[in-house]
């Protein structure tokens, strides 16, 4: 078979487009580089971090933007910025890396995520060459930290209702702000802010704002159920002076800038909760070796066994899903640039959106999961501030709610897909309308003994029944189709399980073709997670033809989703019990 590039893979199109394990980047085709840079990131968090996570909850002063000065020493929060402006110019998977590799830090991953992502990139791809020069490479070091200001009072999920103003001065030297923002993360000590108001009444615009304007001014400290050690508070604006040259972008053009950040966001989130899935996965493990009941330890029993088993399925998968993702749009920017486009990662990240927002959603409930059987395996200490898995659970909750809810990111996916088959960026209706016609004809019962050969079938048949459930909604409801947001959620959900169901295969074909020493439990990871996805995906079609469909086309359609999900009988049981052992045996996520 002919090895396709990585960029051959068009956003959205992994499902109507083939996929091949060659073609495929893994977690296990990190380079040296990367791994010491995995290996350097580990270290920090060891050091630096764990042991001070109380200091760090209690705010203790000073000591965030020390570890943040400290990490900036290290290069990390400017791996990815181009060199010229003082950071590393690593590529787009290292600078994922580095991300998961701290998302086990608490609090201090919060912060330095607020800081090099949302708190840098709008200046670094949106600013003028004079402010970059006077802002990237102090950002890159850590001399300055970043501050994102978007979110207000009446305006969260819906951030174009934002009420702050922007007024020109009668000098035309300044703009004046006027307003309120809320959830600031960094605010506390952050030295520059990008902000987004409303110039002149309907532009929605971003401008650069340093700590110390006039008229700026700060809430106290937001008592958090979670990530108690970031500083959060709000910004108040009153005739808070802007210089013109502030001005961040286009005027009236704020969105592009909010959006566009945010679809790197979204991917960078899941990198985060995957690094800290690890963490709290490392803890319950141990946990569960030592603590006995019944005078033998409780990693022995079976139902501590298969959430073990099932904590790193979930792990696994977003770890697939997402390195998968990140190297498309590395090799897209790379494309990019060489057609000397400017700004390329952010037309990557674009290109992507749609994965960014999945990763966001199956990366941000994956980590909810681990944590929240991670307490279940502490049992009553679990809920004691004595033990750290309390703490991960209490921090993971935000994530589902940072970087757009899941709500709007599952809108978000059904959404980007619609309007991209209707500007013909890509081709669902005529895959849709095949898959009409398949059901009208005779399953094939024809088997093919090639190893995997069952497991793509399946895959396949996951793409026919998204294919044949959004299809017909779309003939049915048409223009009021983003009126039925349930219905909307159930495709998602599919969607997004067939995404990291396929990445999950083509990463364990990958680790057998190359004789892995853990592609067996790989190979168990794939048949388990595909099988459950089979039930969920089944239901989710279900749900979805019931709420649009009814009669024969009901009756055709259930029909439809029922061979679709059909798959062989497995004993995840005792998948997830080797799944389990092996990770029991290394006391740590071991891929």
């Amino acid at each position: 078979m002919e090895t396709q590039t990585l960029a051959a893979i068009h956003g959205g199109g992994f499902l109507i487009q083939p996929s091949t394990p060659e073609s495929t980047f893994t977690p296990e085709d990190f380079n040296e580089e990367q791994h010491m840079i995995r290996d350097m990131c580990n270290e920090f968090l060891e050091k630096e971090v764990l042991p001070h996570l109380v200091e760090i909850d209690q705010q203790k002063a000073g000591l965030m933007p020390e570890l943040l000065n400290k990490a900036g020493e290290l290069g990390l929060l400017g791996a990815a910025f181009p060199e010229q402006y003082g950071g590393l110019g690593k590529d787009f998977v290292t600078a994922t890396l580095v991300n998961e590799c701290l998302g086990g830090g608490h609090s201090f991953a919060v912060a330095m995520a607020a800081h090099n992502g949302i708190g840098s990139l709008p200046i670094l791809y949106f600013g003028t060459e004079a402010q970059k020069q006077k802002y990237v490479p102090k950002l890159a070091t850590g001399e300055m930290k970043g501050a994102y200001a978007l979110t207000e009072p009446g305006s969260g999920s819906d951030a174009l209702g934002a009420k702050t103003t922007a007024n020109l001065s009668a000098d035309g030297t300044q703009y004046l702000l006027n307003g309120q923002k809320i959830w600031i993360t960094n605010a506390g000590f952050a030295d520059v802010f990008t902000v987004f108001a409303k110039l002149d009444g309907d532009k929605f615009t971003a401008f650069i704002v340093e700590r110390g304007t006039p008229g700026l001014s700060y809430g106290e400290e937001e008592h958090k159920m979670g990530i108690k050690g970031s500083s959060t508070r709000q910004l108040f604006f009153e005739n808070c002076a802007i210089p013109t040259e502030n001005l961040l972008g286009e005027i009236g053009k704020g969105h592009i800038i909010a959006f566009n950040i945010l679809n790197i966001g979204r991917l960078k989130l899941c990198a985060a909760a995957s690094g800290g899935a690890k963490q709290a996965l490392k803890t319950s493990v141990k946990y569960a070796k030592t603590r006995e009941q019944f005078k033998t330890p409780i990693a022995n029993f079976g139902a501590i066994q298969h959430k073990l088993g099932e904590m790193v399925i979930r792990l696994f998968a977003a770890e697939s899903a997402l390195y998968r993702t990140a190297q498309w749009i590395d090799d897209k920017e790379k494309q990019l640039e060489k057609d000397g486009k400017e700004d390329a990662l952010l037309g990557a990240a674009e290109e992507y959106a749609i994965e960014c927002a999945m990763l966001k959603v199956l990366g941000s409930e994956a980590l909810d999961y681990v944590v929240d059987e991670g307490v279940q395996i502490h049992g009553g200490n679990g809920f004691s501030d004595e033990y750290n898995i309390s703490r991960a659970y209490r921090d993971s909750r935000i994530n589902r709610i940072f970087e757009g809810t899941n709500e709007i990111n599952r809108l978000l996916t059904l959404d980007m897909y619609l309007k991209r088959a209707m500007k013909g960026r890509i081709n669902l209706m005529a895959p849709a309308m095949a898959v009409q016609k398949e059901l009208m004809s005779i399953p094939d019962f024809g088997t093919d003994d090639t190893p995997f050969a069952a497991e793509q079938k399946v895959i396949a048949n996951f793409k026919k029944a998204i294919l044949m459930c959004a299809g017909a909604a779309v003939q049915k409801l048409m223009m009021k189709l983003d009126k039925e947001q349930e219905l909307l959620m159930y495709l998602a959900d599919m969607v997004i399980d067939t995404f990291q169901a396929e990445s999950v295969l083509l990463r364990a074909m990958k680790m057998k073709a190359t004789n892995h020493a853990e592609a067996a439990t790989a190979i168990d990871i794939a048949a388990t997670f595909i099988y459950d996805a089979a039930d969920r995906i089944n239901h989710a079609g279900k749900a979805a033809i019931n709420s649009f469909a009814e009669g024969d086309e009901q009756r055709m359609m259930l029909m439809g989703v029922k061979r679709f999900t059909k798959t062989d009988s497995f004993n995840t049981k005792d998948a997830r019990r080797r799944i389990a052992a092996r990770l029991i045996e290394k006391e740590q996520y071991f891929f």
